[in-house]
């Protein structure tokens, strides 16, 4: 165990949340996504997991380590609801309390429709898959920059 770190951060994910680099996405699935074979395409080419926590709960321990990116860009995406693009369900909306509160200000996610998402996780850094049974517990965050310290 580490001081200052959630214990709820694995060495599998901490590795790759500290090697990904600023523009690089990165994949938080429920349990219904298909996190193996869409893994296999991302630049680390495997599934990780945080399979005993749910969306919101792996999103805290994730966001409390990564940095998103400015408000310039989106940087928090989540999967649309078919046929209801405007829909946030419970998940959903639990997340975005979740990213509101690590950046200690409204920061609305960006609706992706679901074979966009798709597409994108392909092209993620990883797939980070989580024990998240609701439907449309699907996200796709973008890696900020830490700017350097004012001396």
């Amino acid at each position: 165990m580490l001081k200052n770190l959630d214990p709820a951060l694995n060495a599998d994910v901490l590795h790759a949340l500290r090697s990904m680099g600023h523009g690089d996405t990165l994949v938080v699935s429920d349990t219904n996504f298909p996190s193996d074979s869409v893994a296999r395409q991302t630049v680390i080419g495997r599934q990780l997991s945080m399979a005993n926590l749910s969306a919101p709960q792996a999103i805290r321990a994730i966001l409390s380590v990564l940095p998103l990116d400015t408000p310039l860009q989106n940087s928090a995406g989540r999967m649309e609801v078919m046929g209801a693009p405007g829909e946030m369900p419970a998940v959903q909306s639990e997340v975005q309390a979740e990213i509101d509160r690590a950046e200690g200000k409204p920061s609305p996610m960006y609706g992706i429709e679901r074979f966009a998402f798709y597409d994108l996780a392909k092209k993620a850094y990883c797939v980070i898959s989580t024990g998240e049974t609701r439907f449309y517990g699907c996200f796709l965050f973008t890696k900020g920059v830490i700017p350097p310290a004012c001396v």
